[in-house]
């Protein structure tokens, strides 16, 4: 997978489209990654002591890696990653300004 924790990126496709948003965490088993504010769901929340209530938590749900765009840093566009190899080491190259991240 490409994109790897830490990563800013932007959306390309769902509900948050065009929103920009740092990714928290990734599921390459699944192909899915979760977006910080991103993709909110509802979550009930039972009461954890007797007396305290109930309440309602939104959540960050996972989102398939293939619906955002990696926002490079140096040029601050959306772009797609390639891979150089130099000295036995794999590095990302950004497609558009090809700078390596």
């Amino acid at each position: 997978m490409k994109i790897k924790k830490g990563d800013n990126v932007l959306i390309i496709s769902g509900k948050d489209k065009g929103k920009k948003g740092k990714v928290i965490k990734v599921l390459p088993g699944e192909g899915k990654i979760i977006v910080e504010g991103m993709n909110l769901r509802k979550k009930h929340v039972r009461p954890k002591r007797e007396g305290e209530k109930g309440q309602i938590v939104s959540i960050a749900a996972p989102m398939d890696a293939s619906n955002v765009l990696f926002i490079c840093p140096q040029c601050n566009k959306g772009t797609k990653i390639g891979y150089k190899v130099s000295d036995k080491k794999k590095y990302r190259v950004c497609k558009k300004c090809k700078s390596m991240i």
